[in-house]
């Protein structure tokens, strides 16, 4: 699970949107008009003084690495040919503004379409044949048809088929394994070569919880990156397919160091919840923690339109039973939003005496709790009919973000 802020981000530098504008949702083949003046740039910075050459050369495998996913996650969002769709808008404007929203559906107005001729965007995005019902998808029998890392396809025959990931993008997906096993080779910290090398082999097996685990189990590394098929919040219909994307990382040691003794209270806000036993009966894995980072670059799913300032992983539900979760704060990314979104809202709606009361540090505090709550509550169904994700579908992330919000602020 991730927390958002409005901004996206290019290779060069952070992209902060603004709040002003908005526009309704539309439907069919009507249009919006494309506004990249939205975004404002903001130059993030990290401080990469205390790495060490191999760490650098890491970094630079690292972002390689997350080229391959951001043209991945292309595939996922517009399924269609970019290339083509970029070579036939004329207005610059309109072009940058596809290349900000991975398409050109505008992410901040419920994805109303700004390219005239596109129609709307398909609920389930690339992930689904464009003519699959949900009838259609219920009643076939085929096993993995749910799977994170799987997408539909038509046969010859025009039946549905799932393709795992490894084999719909086995040449991408080679070439960044072998980035991260490049990486690896040169990790000098035995958890994080320990992890690169299980991400590694999770991109072409399709299988990531071994690779989750070990993310959890690395504790002294001082460089990181998330990457591979995470979030789901790109399919529309059904809330199951993962989407690609890569954050690369440098951890900020001072402010990780304050923020470690919260994740120690994880079972102790547990049993505290304002609830029925049932609904947490489940003990959060011990092995969570929570550190500051500065993000050095977005690629994929995580760097379209709104960008993301805090990270709550792995998804998988039994590995945060088993293991709990890594809560990153990104903070940076955090800065630039209180810089240029958080402070000229509050100059404008809160009393000149009150100010003084707006500040990153309660920032900072009100987006950490809500990636803790995140790790709060129950995963399986009390009714034992399985995740609760599997039971809210398409629900299943708008009702997490709503719980995180309520629940961090309580």
């Amino acid at each position: 699970m991730r927390s958002i802020a409005s901004w996206t981000l290019g290779v060069a530098g952070l992209v902060v949107a603004c709040a002003s504008g908005m526009q309704p949702a539309v439907a069919d083949e009507a249009t919006v008009v494309a506004r990249p003046g939205i975004y404002a740039p903001f130059t993030l910075s990290a401080d990469l003084s205390g790495l060490s050459d191999k760490e650098r050369q890491m970094l630079g495998l690292f972002i390689d690495a997350g080229v391959i996913m951001d043209g991945l996650f292309w595939e996922q969002a517009y399924p269609g040919d970019r290339d083509e769709l970029l070579a036939r808008i004329e207005d610059p404007a309109a072009a940058r503004f596809v290349e900000l929203n991975y398409g050109p559906w505008d992410r901040l107005a419920g994805n109303a379409p700004f390219v005239p001729g596109v129609g709307p965007k398909p609920p389930g995005a690339g992930f689904y044949p464009p003519d699959m019902t949900r009838e259609e998808f219920e009643q076939a029998d085929l096993p993995g048809k749910r799977s994170e890392y799987t997408v539909l396809r038509r046969d010859p025959k025009g039946a549905l088929e799932v393709v795992p990931y490894s084999r719909e993008w086995h040449f991408e997906l080679g070439r960044a394994s072998r980035l991260l096993e490049q990486a690896a080779s040169l990790a000098e910290d035995p958890g994080l070569r320990a992890y690169l090398s299980a991400r590694a082999a999770a991109l072409m097996s399709n299988d990531y919880r071994a690779s989750d685990l070990a993310w959890m189990d690395m504790k002294d590394n001082r460089i990181d990156v998330v990457i591979g098929p995470i979030e789901t919040y790109e399919d529309r219909l059904f809330g199951y397919k993962a989407a690609f994307e890569a954050y690369v990382l440098v951890k900020d040691l001072e402010w990780s160091r304050r923020l470690a003794r919260y994740a120690a209270m994880l079972p102790a806000l547990q049993r505290g919840l304002p609830v029925p036993d049932k609904y947490k009966a489940e003990t959060p894995g011990t092995s969570s923690d929570l550190n500051a980072y500065d993000v050095v670059y977005y690629a994929g799913d995580c760097n379209a339109g709104s960008k993301t300032i805090a990270i709550n992983l792995p998804n998988d539900e039994q590995v945060q039973l088993t293991k709990g979760t890594r809560r990153l704060q990104l903070k940076n990314a955090m800065q630039a939003k209180f810089d240029r979104i958080m402070l000229p809202i509050a100059a404008e709606l809160i009393v000149p005496e009150q100010r003084g009361n707006v500040t990153f540090d309660a920032f900072f505090a009100n987006t950490m709790f809500h990636e803790v709550a995140h790790g709060l509550g129950i995963k399986d169904t009390v009714n034992g009919r399985g995740s609760v994700r599997d039971a809210l579908k398409e629900l299943a992330s708008g009702v997490e973000e709503g719980k995180a919000d309520v629940l961090g602020l309580y």
